[in-house]
């Protein structure tokens, strides 16, 4: 199938522009002592709950050795804390400490509250309304694109 110029376009906006987006909701978030990759396993961890070195490691897509680096790190920061895994008491499952979860909530604070008032300061209510539609549309092809 060909792809037709608007289509390609679109494509190229839309990568271009998000990754503006991630690059400055990055920057806003008190990361600055996290790797990419411990904000990584943090934001696993707070999505979908505790899990052992192995199935992070699958997960994120790297060696076990580097995500017992990673999981040192942030248990040195106490944002992570393990605790023998219920149904095998020879494995550890790793989880968010108290500290961990306030420490994403107030990032993700932080960033929304920064887009939400740059929309408010630089499109209209009209514009706001359409990123909104474009979102909508861009999450429906991509939910249809995505194999089950």
């Amino acid at each position: 199938m060909e792809i037709s110029a608007s289509a390609a376009r679109a494509a190229s906006e839309v990568r271009v522009v998000l990754g503006r987006v991630k690059r400055r909701l990055t920057a806003l978030a008190d990361t600055d002592d996290l790797t990419p990759s411990q904000s990584s396993v943090l934001s696993r961890l707070d999505k979908d709950g505790p899990a052992s070195a192995s199935e992070l490691a699958t997960a994120e897509r790297i060696r076990p050795q580097s995500i017992a680096a990673i999981l040192a790190a942030l248990r040195q920061a106490d944002l992570i804390e393990r605790h023998p895994d219920p149904e095998d008491g020879r494995r550890q499952v790793v989880s968010l400490t108290t500290a961990g979860r306030h420490r994403l909530q107030g990032d993700r604070k932080v960033r929304q509250e920064w887009l939400a008032q740059t929309l408010q300061e630089h499109c209209t209510e009209a514009e706001r309304q359409t990123i909104i539609k474009a979102l909508a549309l861009l999450d429906r092809a991509i939910e249809a694109a995505t194999p089950r």
